[in-house]
């Protein structure tokens, strides 16, 4: 934060460099790479939904912890505490938090407490009280911070989709390692605790529920044997004499001190052969005995930290802060496992009625209550942790550093040995190598390994996989009462002979699918050449048809000169309609013989059709488009009504115009050609009409790249694929110009031809407004639909031969095609036409 916000930021938080904060220990002075963070930090948060306003909230409350760190503390000759307000931290930081800088003080140097009569007593801090007051409100602060980040992003991520009957989880339990330091205190108990009671889950989940398998498979195998750490949960989390407990105890008493805290511990536990104090009469260490090894605790400071007191007056203080997120942090309420909750809400769902917003669970004030400690509070949120995992499914992952220096290619054997061990993965490998780590129902086994098997059908019982596992060879294996149980090199050795198998199976179905296909190519083959020989025969006859005719036609030609040229097919311009209907007739007879035998080939190739080549209908089904309050999403009209009402006023300038590379709803393909002369670089960005968003192209080399840019609950815009967020679509030309996109630089915007812009539509109230988008649906031939390129429609055509009444003499060269055309039909076999009018045409018969 205090290298990546603005110089304006800086100077609001009155904020400078990193050493000058008591809070801050071993600063490193890494400008680039903590501002590379910040911004990093701040993209995640627009991406997920945060707005400014919760930013701004958030960095204010980390500026006035920070501030508060620095507030100087000094007593009076009677011993009485006061705030030194000559370094003004005490007014930065009561701005900064919105509240009285008055208040703030007393609220830091003096405590409030009423008494059973409703009298007030007031009494002032010693210098150490009003200290340990300082940091238990910049720590109540910056732990309220996290859990209301906590329940923000729970709240932003939740899924919206309420139809689902059931809801799958799927969660990720990433905690501190073990942990053995030179100096290990009140955190590193609870740390290790939490590990204790993991490794004692894992070892009921893995080794006795191994055990429990065997015996419910009525299978004799001997006992396994692990290292069992319950004595040591016990010595943590017994009631009343465990450790936890007397701390709770010891915490109670106003006079107990660090020291009697561990006089009562070696009192009541002291015979423990887990527990064991130091030799000097008064050190404040002891040690207990894990199931990773020793620790050796030291007790100084730990009543206070499980006391975890918030004076009364200061809480009440914040709750009333002029800053919205630190009045929304503060009247929360402190659940049993010491979380945030902001719904005040109780456990039958009803909201909290009596209990004001702000306390904790058994606070004082309530009648009968008490104050949840802080190792209370860690207790009980390792239950509900238990409690779930239990529930769930679990995998375990086992993470192991190679050494301790975070250093590439160097391997650390005495480190991962250490690790192995006390993550219980060495013990875990004996209990696999020894027992039988796979277990498969008698159906599965069948199913997956029926194909080594010595027979075709194998029964899907104990009977059967008796006979596989026979057949392969193997020993060593097992048969419970429903399932298999094998031993970890067992599957690479099944696995190994099935592969075999499955290769074998391949080449026997290669041979048969090739042998197939040769004798379907051999009888296509064979096919085809009768089709090609019924080819060739029919244009052989046709031909001669052809020519005959032709030559009949040029004999009668030649005795009378009078007689127009022949054409093809022997039909003149000049015949009569009965002469037509001769000439017709014999046509006829020749495409009938075409198309008998067209339908025998059909006939045949229907015939020949695989049975797995089976004709299906076309599908024609189209997306689904989703629809919102903007109208059908993926519609001219509904990207129109989106912009006018959301991005119209964001996006323009302040003088009232559009940005140069700004267009309207236009196609891909009419952006690629806008681009298409101009320089490496050129770019615009384009209102989409498939979606609610935009979309940037800009031209390279050899094309154009297009992305999408969409906008993100927060109002910023994103680029979909890059984790950079803007605040503006000028913000992010801005960036990209500076910065490659997939490697390419933004150079110049592409501009549009003035008084032909393409964004008039988009526009309501303002000289651009040239044409309006409506919904509904206009009338073919209005103004709307009107395009005067179009052609009108060509009038129907009207093919009947328009004859007068008058006009019916013959000539006397018609009587030699009558002549002709009867020398064809006892040819052909074909009866003389007596009608005067031609028959209709037959129908076209079409060859796909």
């Amino acid at each position: 934060m205090l290298n990546g916000l603005s110089p304006q930021d800086m100077e609001k938080y009155h904020l400078g460099g990193g050493q000058g904060y008591s809070y801050l220990k071993n600063f490193q002075d890494k400008a680039q790479h903590y501002r590379t963070q910040h911004q990093q930090l701040l993209d995640a948060m627009d991406m997920v939904g945060f707005n400014g306003e919760e930013q701004e909230g958030m960095f204010s409350i980390l500026a006035g912890v920070l501030h508060m760190g620095n507030i100087q503390i000094c007593a009076t000759d009677s011993g009485e505490a006061y705030v030194d307000k000559s370094a003004k931290d005490l007014n930065i930081t009561a701005e900064i938090l919105g509240v009285d800088s008055t208040d703030l003080e007393s609220s830091l140097t003096q405590s409030v407490v009423r008494t059973n009569k409703g009298e007030l007593i007031q009494r002032n801090y010693t210098v150490q009280q009003a200290l340990a007051s300082r940091d238990a409100v910049s720590k109540a602060l910056y732990g309220r911070l996290f859990g209301w980040l906590v329940n923000k992003i729970n709240q932003l991520l939740a899924p919206t989709d309420i139809s689902i009957a059931e809801l799958q989880q799927i969660g990720v339990l990433d905690i501190f390692g073990f942990e053995h330091f030179e100096h290990n205190s009140f955190e590193q108990l609870c740390i290790n605790l939490a590990n204790e009671q993991l490794q004692y889950f894992f070892n009921q989940h893995i080794f006795l529920l191994e055990q429990e398998e065997y015996q419910r498979e009525g299978v004799s195998w001997s006992t396994i044997t692990f290292t069992d750490n319950k004595p040591v949960l016990d010595l943590l989390l017994a009631r009343p004499i465990g450790i936890l407990a007397l701390l709770d105890e010891e915490s109670l008493f106003p006079q107990g001190t660090d020291l009697t805290l561990l006089q009562k511990l070696n009192q009541n536990i002291g015979s423990s052969p887990h527990f064991t104090t130091g030799k000097q009469a008064r050190s404040p260490l002891f040690t207990i005995t894990h199931y990773a090894g020793k620790v050796e605790y030291n007790v100084t400071g730990w009543l206070e930290k499980n006391r975890d007191t918030l004076p009364s007056n200061t809480m009440s203080l914040l709750q009333h802060s002029s800053n919205p997120l630190i009045n929304t942090v503060c009247n929360g309420s402190i659940t049993r496992t010491g979380t945030l909750a902001l719904q005040h809400k109780t456990s039958k769902g009803r909201r909290l009625s009596k209990r004001p917003a702000g306390r904790q669970v058994g606070e004082p004030g309530k009648k009968g209550g008490k104050q949840l400690t802080l190792g209370g509070q860690f207790k009980n949120s390792l239950t509900v942790l238990v409690e779930r995992i239990t529930a769930a499914r679990p995998h375990f992952v086992r993470c192991i550093k190679p050494n301790g220096l975070k250093q590439p290619n160097n391997f650390q054997e005495d480190d991962v040995a250490a690790q192995l061990k006390y993550t219980g993965m060495m013990e875990t490998i004996r209990i696999r190598r020894e027992g039988y780590a796979l277990r498969i129902p008698f159906q599965q086994f069948v199913q997956r390994y029926r194909s080594l098997g010595d027979v075709a059908h194998i029964p899907e019982d104990q009977h059967g996989c008796q006979r596989i596992l026979k057949a392969t060879g193997l020993s060593d294996w097992l048969i419970g009462k429903t399932k298999v149980l094998l031993k970890w090199w067992h599957t690479d050795e099944l696995a190994s002979r099935l592969q075999k198998v499955e290769q074998a199976a391949t080449r026997i179905q290669t041979g048969v699918r090739g042998f197939l296909a040769r004798r379907k190519v051999a009888h296509l083959r064979e096919l085809a050449n009768k089709q090609a020989a019924a080819a060739v025969m029919f244009l052989n006859q046709t031909e001669q048809l052809i020519e005959d005719a032709f030559q009949r036609q040029r004999h009668l030609a030649e005795r009378d000169e009078t007689a127009p040229p022949p054409v093809a097919g022997g039909m003149t311009a000049d015949m009569t309609p009965a002469d037509a209907a001769a000439v017709q007739q014999v046509a006829t007879k020749m495409a009938d013989l075409h198309l008998q035998q067209d339908v025998e080939t059909q006939v045949e190739l229907k015939d020949n059709l695989s049975s797995d080549e089976e004709i299906v209908e076309d599908d024609f089904t189209g997306p689904i488009s989703s629809k919102n309050r903007w109208g059908k999403e993926g519609t001219k009209a509904a990207s129109v009504r989106w912009f006018r009402e959301t991005q119209q006023q964001a996006v323009m300038q302040d003088s009232g115009t559009f940005a140069p590379w700004f267009h309207g709803i236009i196609t891909r393909r009419e952006s690629e050609r806008l681009l298409q002369d101009k320089p490496l670089g050129c770019f615009l960005i384009r209102v989409s009409e498939s979606r609610f968003g935009y979309s940037l192209t800009y031209r390279i080399s050899s094309r154009c790249k297009h992305f999408m840019i969409d906008q993100l609950p927060s109002g910023k815009y994103v680029v979909v694929g890059e984790p950079k967020v803007h605040v503006s679509l000028s913000a992010l030309v801005d960036y990209y110009r500076k910065n490659p996109l997939t490697g390419d630089l933004l150079t110049e915007p592409c501009g549009q031809v003035e008084g032909h812009e393409d964004y008039a539509e988009l526009l309501v109230g303002n000289r651009y407004s040239l044409v309006r988008v409506e919904e509904e649906v206009q009338p073919y031939g209005s103004a709307l639909h009107r395009d005067d390129s179009t052609p009108p429609p060509l009038p129907e055509r009207n093919y009947t031969t328009m004859r007068e009444p008058g006009n019916q003499q013959v000539s006397s060269k018609h009587m030699h095609y009558q002549t002709l055309l009867k020398n064809q039909q006892q040819q052909l076999g074909v009866s003389a036409v007596t009608e005067t009018t031609a028959p209709p045409l037959p129908a076209r018969n079409r060859r796909k």
